[in-house]
């Protein structure tokens, strides 16, 4: 397969093509038109001619090392293309590994490892590392200990394990996000998430109990990090009748489902209701009202976990790795000052 193959098949230039995977400008194509040539580099094998660009760059008369192979575990989502948080990260990954000889050979999920197939995939086509997407349980972390020698993970929460990790701290973005809610006055805060051994859920107990303000479970909504979760935890406050003035959902997927049901009801964001996340994905910006969520940097994120995992591989270091990456807020127009006469109780 040659670049002119790939951008036959895509349906665009070679030029597009090769900016796309020399990752040479992040405006080469559109987030589409990236994710159909990266399917067609996967799916093919390609694997870039380095000395064909060490001569074009007057570079090292090394012969082209041989392409090596790594694997993605998407361990929280159902489809690997479900969410765009983990969706993006993997790009990243791929796109990282991919300038140093790697090639993202498969992806999988964690409910994919109890199929036959997936399993028959793992354990004919030998990969030299894999890299965890999002927090995954025990029976999990064992399964991976058996089959696949080098491990990264990368995600919000610090996994109990003594593999790489490349995080940025989902806790400690959580006590952000609470705090920013609780300047502009709030203090009925209601939950939107997961709640099961969930940093982000702990850190909005947390800040909670450091600002004296008691926990109601009637303010908490488990459910699913997805926008059809969402949906469903903001129907169940409503349908509760809980007089929360603002809510923290646990990523911005969350917070869109959750938006929706709201705005349904009639109550406004943020006048009657402020909503706050965390992710800052693509889609959050352009939102009515745009929505205020700490931003993780999920590109940085994933190559430096590409890095991590290969340097590994190669037997750069042997001691685990664990590397917290900074987040910020990116506050926008969802959240308000507290009105006392104002909250989400008002719609049912």
């Amino acid at each position: 397969m040659t670049l002119k193959e790939i951008a036959k098949e895509a349906g665009v230039s070679i030029s597009t093509v090769s900016r796309v995977i020399n990752k040479n400008s992040t405006n080469a194509a559109s987030k589409e038109v990236q994710d159909r040539i990266w399917e067609i580099v996967r799916r093919t094998g390609y694997t870039p001619n380095s000395t064909a660009r060490d001569l074009k760059m007057g570079g090292s008369d090394s012969p082209e090392p041989l392409s090596r192979s790594i694997a993605c575990l998407f361990a929280r989502t159902e489809d690997s293309k479900s969410d765009l948080f983990f969706s993006t990260l993997a790009r990243s990954i791929e796109q990282e590994a991919f300038k140093h000889n790697y090639v993202l050979k498969y992806s999988f999920t964690a409910i994919d490892i109890h199929h036959p197939n997936t399993f028959r995939l793992i354990t004919d086509n030998h990969v030299d590392g894999v890299v965890v997407l999002g927090r995954c349980d025990k029976q999990t972390l064992s399964f991976l200990k058996k089959y696949f020698n080098c491990v990264a993970y990368t995600g919000l929460n610090i996994l109990d394990a003594k593999y790489d990790q490349v995080i940025s701290d989902g806790y400690q973005a959580s006590l952000t996000a609470m705090n920013h809610l609780m300047s502009l006055g709030h203090t009925r805060i209601g939950y939107i998430g997961e709640t099961r051994d969930e940093d982000r859920y702990t850190g909005y107990c947390t800040a909670l109990n450091t600002g004296g303000i008691p926990l109601k479970k009637e303010y908490v909504a488990d459910v699913p990090l997805s926008s059809e979760g969402g949906y469903r935890g903001a129907r169940q406050l409503i349908d509760r009748g809980a007089d929360v003035s603002a809510l923290f959902c646990g990523n911005d997927v969350t917070a869109i489902g959750a938006m929706r049901a709201i705005q349904e009801t009639g109550c406004r964001i943020p006048e009657d209701v402020s909503i706050i996340s965390i992710d800052d994905i693509d889609t959050a910006q352009y939102l009515s009202p745009m929505l205020t969520t700490i931003h993780m940097p999920v590109e940085e994120m994933g190559q430096m976990t590409a890095k991590i995992l290969i340097d590994r591989i190669e037997g750069g270091h042997r001691l685990p790795i664990r590397m917290n990456l900074p987040y910020y807020l990116a506050s926008r127009e969802s959240c308000g000052q507290y009105h006392p006469s104002r909250n989400l109780a008002k719609s049912k």
